[in-house]
């Protein structure tokens, strides 16, 4: 009796601390679920995105219901994307050169429809960048999408040709990186 109770500890016990150790990534806690705009949104997956073998941030989705593929994500009435800056290379700049060159793979090339709102959510990342900033996008579709910084919210781009672009950056056949699309993804 003492050796199956001390086994069911043991067994208990390994579980408990790899569900934990799950919803850690490069050192960023992440929640499992989020409440943002009177909703909750509970994480799908998450994954780090690296260059040059410099972890740089991580990025997390937050949807509804559990889904695994991108087009559901797509489609949901309101998902989040989560960026947890990892890195003290990432400047302002450079966030700004990778989400222009995101918005460029989003759309096939073809930001002429969106350029204006574009213009307005590179406002977002104008003050300074620094290691442990958190920047959270609601993409809703009555709504557009809403950016919070550190929890707070900065401004919300209406429109679904916005959103869908903005999700497309992470999600998108030309994603930032295919591992991070697919860990997003719960693959």
């Amino acid at each position: 009796m003492m050796k199956s109770v001390s086994t069911l500890l043991l067994a208990t016990s390994v579980l408990l601390s790899s569900s934990l150790q799950a919803q850690e990534i490069s050192g960023v806690q992440l929640d499992d679920s989020i409440n943002i705009e009177n909703q909750t949104l509970l994480l799908n997956g998450a994954g780090v995105r690296s260059k040059f073998f410099i972890d740089l941030y991580v990025g997390s989705l937050y949807v509804p219901q559990a889904i695994d593929n991108a087009q559901a994500a797509l489609a949901a009435p309101s998902v989040a994307v989560r960026l947890n800056i990892t890195s003290g290379m990432i400047t302002a700049d450079k966030m700004k050169d990778a989400i222009n060159e995101g918005f460029d793979d989003a759309t096939d090339g073809n930001t002429t429809a969106i350029a204006a709102k574009i213009e307005q959510f590179m406002g977002l990342f104008s003050a300074e960048i620094v290691e442990g900033d958190q920047f959270t996008l609601l993409a809703d579709k009555a709504t557009g999408v809403t950016a919070y910084k550190n929890g707070q919210a900065q401004a919300t781009i209406a429109g679904e040709d916005f959103r869908q672009a903005v999700l497309k950056i992470w999600l998108g056949s030309e994603p930032a990186q295919d591992s991070l699309k697919d860990a997003m993804l719960g693959k």
